[in-house]
């Protein structure tokens, strides 16, 4: 006996070590261990009381995946709580994924395309997956997301500013993650729509969702209805009889945007552009990270809106990659600071935060901010009847483009749009450095990258061929 107990013990103080060894990794791992700003924390774990509360009292009998995902919330356990989204994710064929951006989307849009022409309303996903309990954990979610994949300073001055811009009592669109999460997270309180209220156009065909925000602000601001919604969808179907839609989803959640636009008429409106929406240009404006959704159309930017997106824009990007990228910055110069920066990671002279260029989500958030204004400029470029105007307009959309891609050259939405726009005023041989520069780019190997890394191929035929012309 002596024997094996003398032979046991080793074992014994070996699985003890590694046990505190794995639960000292695990907490290292934390949330509440690694954000550095306490106030951040104190936001993050009151967010997660919350939305629990909206959850239970939601209810009678909450899901057991529910209430596992608050549970790994509540202790601020990352990798718990992502796993067990992904648990709940992949229990609906509804629920689109955070990180695999709308490839689930699509998917699920699909299917309330073939629910409508089999004459129901809209699909829903599993009952226990529906409405409060089920966005309240997309929420939370994508709240550690935000602060737990991006950098926490970053993400926090994102919501800040966003914040800070929405005049009390107004509706918020966010478009993106970070746009919808964080915002929802940060401000005073989402549920109560104080300051403002926060919706996201991705999910409005979604009848889950809209579930949702009846449940918080029916009573407050107008909500699309059921009838409304299949007036969305009559319109969707005969637009798709007759034309090649785009994009169907796109469609019918910018009807039912515009719905809520309409039937709000007491209330501003800002966005935080997803994908854009043609019936919305003529009435945007840039206003700081975000837009100002105006209610009569604008029949130009003036000069004093141009300039202070213009300052605010420059002052924003300074302290992240340098003073350096300026109105007469070229094409070479900026395609030449990405490769250096972002391809090879050489610092060497370089006036920004190595923090916020090392950090994906990060670049991500702000390039794909920079990218939406871009792309409003180069709508009135495209519409502007007078030359004068269109000159100006495509200057503004040259600069904020290269602003996006020095934020984030990586960026699919970036290189083509920004691609669009240098072809459109026949400089192929920019748009093709600026391809090159982003096929080299790290994030670009493997699948994710194939369009980037064939974009140069179609390019330089392009160039071939306008060559062979002259």
């Amino acid at each position: 006996m002596k024997k094996i107990i003398a032979a046991a013990v080793p074992l014994l103080v070996l699985i003890a070590t590694a046990w505190m060894l794995y639960s000292y990794e695990k907490s290292k791992q934390a949330a509440w261990n690694r954000i550095k700003n306490p106030e951040t924390v104190r936001m993050l774990k009151h967010f997660v009381a919350v939305k629990k509360a909206q959850a239970y009292a939601s209810t009678n009998i909450l899901p057991s995946e529910i209430r596992a995902t608050f549970k790994y919330a509540e202790r601020g356990d990352w990798l718990a709580l992502s796993n067990s989204v992904q648990n709940v994710q992949e229990q609906s064929r509804y629920w689109y994924s955070l990180h695999n951006g709308y490839q689930a989307r699509r998917s699920a849009i699909e299917n309330l395309k073939r629910a409508f022409q089999e004459k129901f309303m809209y699909y829903k996903p599993p009952f226990r997956l529906q409405g409060t309990p089920g966005e309240t954990v997309m929420e939370v979610y994508g709240a550690f997301d935000g602060f737990m994949t991006g950098d926490e300073k970053y993400a926090a001055k994102f919501g800040r500013e966003v914040i800070d811009s929405i005049t009390t009592g107004s509706i918020y669109f966010g478009g993106t993650d970070p746009g919808r999460f964080i915002v929802t997270a940060m401000q005073k309180s989402q549920v109560n729509g104080d300051p403002f209220f926060t919706l996201t156009q991705n999910a409005l065909a979604d009848g889950s969702y809209l579930d949702y925000l009846r449940s918080m602000y029916e009573s407050k601001i107008y909500i699309p209805t059921d009838q409304d919604v299949q007036n969305a969808f009559n319109i969707g179907e005969t637009f798709t009889r007759t034309n090649q839609s785009p994009n169907f989803q796109w469609m019918i959640e910018g009807l039912l945007l515009k719905t809520i636009f309409q039937n709000n008429s007491n209330r501003e409106f800002f966005v935080e552009d997803s994908v854009p929406l043609d019936w919305m240009y003529p009435y945007l404006e840039p206003h700081g990270l975000i837009m100002r959704l105006n209610r009569q159309p604008l029949s130009e930017l003036s000069g004093e809106i141009v300039r202070r997106d213009h300052d605010y824009w420059t002052k924003t990007v300074t302290p992240m990659i340098g003073d350096w990228l300026k109105p007469d910055t070229t094409v070479k110069e900026v395609a030449a600071f990405a490769e250096k920066v972002f391809a090879r990671h050489d610092f060497s002279g370089f006036a920004g935060d190595p923090q916020f260029v090392q950090n994906d989500y990060s670049c991500k958030i702000f390039s794909k901010e920079r990218c939406s204004i871009a792309g409003l400029y180069g709508w009135r470029a495209q519409h502007a009847t007078d030359a004068a105007e269109k000159k100006r307009m495509n200057a503004e959309a040259d600069f904020a483009f290269r602003q996006a891609f020095a934020l984030c050259p990586h960026s699919p939405e970036v290189v083509f749009r920004y691609a669009n726009l240098l072809m459109s005023e026949s400089r192929i041989s920019d748009a093709l450095l600026m391809a090159e520069t982003a096929a080299k780019m790290p994030e670009m190997k493997g699948s994710d990258g194939e369009q980037i890394r064939a974009l140069p191929g179609r390019l330089r035929q392009v160039l071939q061929q306008t060559h062979g012309a002259k």
